[in-house]
């Protein structure tokens, strides 16, 4: 069992965010019976999906249907958004009821004060909303060092809206029962023209999780934005077979011993995090 599988049901994304590292793929929708074929292909290999790789899953319009859909199946959902469509659709992903939903607040990079209060307003409203639904929710700050001083701002703003414990622990700082406020460090994405990392490389890629494309192409993790290393297709093969694969294998056998067998992976710095 994978703790995790990332599914990617869209690569379509209402913003452009510098710290994003975009994709080269044709824009795609995964539709119903893709999604439901995707959940059938997970059965006993995971208990939680996580709908992102690439794009926003509130832009999709069966997000809460899918939602649903998962749930009967016995999943548990995990939604990562922008948050900047969470006035419009926030409502329904609530009656929903994913399991969690993390927000990305260092998405927004606007100088517009007003906007950015606004943003955050709405954001805060939803938290507040889905926390007492019993849906966890997470505040995410990934961009220490990048943020100009603004998280300093948020946090404040927030602080100033919403009325919690407000505790310090090692991921951040819980806020009150189910709402939670995350920092971390911003990261470089792998990219085949990057420069390689170190001689030592290490990932949880195909031991912990794994992700699926909108098209239904497996990837070894999340950050896999173009599907370089495609492994094979969910909606042609069984998970099992893929992940089975001499590709597969070769990937898990080199990080065992701390190294790469695929040359992406060599120059992701976030894998260098676990050396």
């Amino acid at each position: 069992m994978y703790s995790k599988v990332y599914v990617e049901i869209t690569n379509i994304c209402n913003m452009n965010c510098s710290f994003c590292h975009g994709h080269s793929r044709h824009a795609r929708r995964m539709n119903e019976a893709e999604f439901a074929c995707v959940l059938d292909k997970l059965d006993g290999q995971t208990k939680y999906i996580y709908y992102h790789l690439m794009g926003e899953p509130l832009s999709h319009p069966l997000l809460p249907d899918f939602i649903r859909m998962a749930t009967e199946r016995g999943f548990k959902s995990v939604i990562t958004t922008n948050g900047t469509l969470l006035k419009k659709r926030g409502a329904e992903l609530i009656a929903a009821a994913p399991h969690k939903v993390s927000v990305s607040l260092h998405s927004f990079e606007g100088d517009d004060r007003a906007e950015h209060e606004r943003y955050l307003s709405e954001t805060a409203e939803f938290a507040e909303v889905a926390s007492k639904a019993g849906i966890i929710v997470v505040f995410r700050l990934w961009n220490k060092g990048y943020d100009g001083g603004k998280n300093d701002d948020v946090y404040e703003f927030l602080r100033s809206r919403i009325e919690g414990e407000w505790v310090e622990n090692t991921r951040g700082i819980r806020i009150h029962d189910k709402l939670h406020l995350e920092w971390g460090d911003r990261f470089e994405w792998p990219d085949k023209e990057a420069p390689l990392q170190g001689d030592e490389v290490f990932c949880y890629g195909l031991r912990d999780h794994f992700g699926i494309l909108c098209d239904g192409s497996v990837v070894p993790c999340c950050l896999d934005s173009d599907g370089e290393i495609t492994l094979g297709n969910i909606l042609e093969q069984s998970a099992e077979e893929i992940l089975a694969s001499p590709r597969a294998k070769a990937m898990v056998k080199g990080f065992e011993c701390r190294t790469a067998s695929e040359e992406l992976c060599r120059r992701c710095g976030y894998a260098q995090r676990f050396v």
